[in-house]
């Protein structure tokens, strides 16, 4: 249950955000958040990450939908027993729903957020949490998916023999 509500909050958090941008900024208009550092910025993105396949929104929808639809069969299953390895995936879940939403809805992605000190893309919640879902999954995948299954198979608390 507390993974569905901390999933609520994800896609309850972009969308907001989005929403206050749409709301409060004119397509390419700016607004200091962080003079100097950050600044929001409203674009519509119709590609996906670094507008990578820019144009093809239903191809990056199906891609997507499917995409989350294997997360959500994970998360149920619950594949990776680790609370790592949930909460990971369920904050991907929550990125990936959040454009997801905005790519069936408006056929295009809201992206706000423009680093002022480089050259950078700009993007929204939705690419935080997914990109940072996505590090955290690949700790968890590397330093302690192998591990705890070797660990539930041999039993690390006793010497061999159990003795």
């Amino acid at each position: 249950m507390t993974y569905v509500l901390v999933l609520l909050l994800c896609v309850a958090a972009d969308q907001a955000v989005k929403y206050y941008t749409v709301t409060h900024l004119a397509l390419y208009g700016t607004a200091p958040l962080i003079p100097g550092f950050i600044e929001l910025l409203y674009i519509q993105n119709t590609g996906g990450g670094f507008s990578i396949l820019e144009g093809h929104t239903w191809a990056l929808t199906v891609i997507t939908a499917a995409l989350m639809a294997a997360i959500a069969v994970l998360l149920v299953k619950r594949t990776f027993s680790h609370p790592l390895g949930m909460w990971t995936l369920t904050v991907i879940l929550g990125g990936g729903l959040g454009n997801l939403i905005d790519r069936i809805r408006l056929g295009y992605v809201v992206d706000m957020f423009n680093f002022q000190f480089m050259n950078y893309p700009v993007f929204n919640v939705a690419d935080i949490l997914v990109v940072c879902g996505v590090i955290g999954f690949a700790v968890y995948y590397v330093f302690i998916y192998g591990k705890e299954q070797k660990e539930a198979g041999h039993g690390t608390n006793q010497p061999d023999g159990g003795q």
